[in-house]
């Protein structure tokens, strides 16, 4: 009974192992190729913490609208468009000052600020649900269109320079702490616990699921496709706009073109996890655990001094390799 009951858990929870067992390898290569030891120094993974949760809560997202067989390429166009527009927010309700002033802005200012991002976040994932879910344009190409209009919007609310400078309180969301761990892994936490809990515990979330399964079917099934579709979009927005929030908070400046390397990460993310690109399968938990690999994988890179150019073919190659197993699996099957 034993062995029936560990080939069923293995069944069930094989993809979770196979991640963990993953992270396990990728740590202890970084732990051994990085020389001096640096990899394993605390201010390290300090440092992961704090920029961990803006490529995670993109993977989240990604992961989300890709369980209905969609993409959002529009991610990073709505990242640092909520972040500019909370920039701006904060400087005319410091008005000429861009000094102390701005800088003590009022927690409320900041309460305000965040209820802008992920307005603005919203407003934006329902202009692509619309579309998609309306209008039946196909995801890539309407998230495609949305992504330059919301960077070019961006572009011309700053001229092209970067905004700079934030209310402390703002900076303390990307740089601080609560009980001793980063204050954005925090937040990524608590995104990442509600999105798992909407995903399997909702009759949303199944929704979701049988429209990556089956769009068709769904529709003869009752469900209301269009609206679930729709809302999916609009999750994978407020959760890029969180992760504007962050950024902007974390580098203290908000532009047009910051992150842009985030897209390709978090779509390889989404797919190490075991996201099924053309729909119907997904897990929080196991985007979290790819995220885990990706940023010790990162971190050594970095720490070895890989060209950009060079990571950038490692992260290209590797999601190839990724679909490519993808599909010989789904032959197999």
């Amino acid at each position: 009974m034993w062995r029936q009951a560990a080939l069923t858990a293995l069944h069930r929870h094989g993809n979770l192992l196979t991640l963990v067992a993953l992270l396990v390898v990728a740590f202890a290569a970084m732990a051994w190729w990085v020389p001096s030891g640096r990899f394993l120094r605390l201010a390290n993974f300090e440092g992961l913490s704090y920029v961990a949760p803006e490529l995670g809560l993109l993977a989240v997202a990604t992961m989300a609208v890709m369980l209905t067989g969609g993409i959002d390429l529009s991610l990073i166009g709505i990242v640092n468009l909520a972040g500019i527009l909370a920039g701006l927010l904060f400087h005319w309700a410091a008005g000429a000052s861009r000094g102390p002033e701005l800088a003590g802005l009022a927690v409320p200012w900041v309460t305000a600020g965040v209820g802008c991002a992920l307005l603005v976040g919203a407003l934006a994932g329902l202009l692509n649900g619309l579309l998609i879910a309306r209008l039946r344009l196909t995801p890539i190409l309407a998230t495609i269109g949305t992504g330059q209009i919301f960077t070019g919007l961006a572009l011309v609310l700053t001229g092209g320079p970067a905004i700079v400078g934030f209310p402390s309180a703002w900076q303390a969301l990307g740089g601080g702490t609560l009980l001793g761990i980063a204050g954005p892994l925090w937040v990524l936490l608590g995104f990442a616990a509600g999105v798992g809990v909407l995903l399997s515990r909702t009759v949303w979330g199944r929704t979701l699921t049988l429209i990556g399964s089956g769009a068709r079917a769904a529709e003869f099934a009752g469900l209301r496709t269009a609206r679930a579709l729709t809302l999916s979009y609009v999750l994978t927005g407020v959760l890029a706009a969180a992760a504007g929030v962050l950024l902007s908070a974390r580098t203290n400046a908000a532009k047009s073109d910051y992150g842009t390397s985030y897209l390709l990460q978090a779509i390889l993310v989404a797919v190490l996890a075991g996201t099924n690109p053309a729909g119907g399968r997904g897990s929080v938990p196991a985007v979290l655990l790819a995220l885990c690999t990706l940023m010790l994988l990162s971190s050594g890179f970095q720490l070895m001094r890989f060209s950009n150019f060079l990571v950038d073919f490692i992260w290209g190659a590797t999601l190839l390799g990724a679909m490519a197993l993808w599909v010989l699996l789904r032959r197999g099957r």
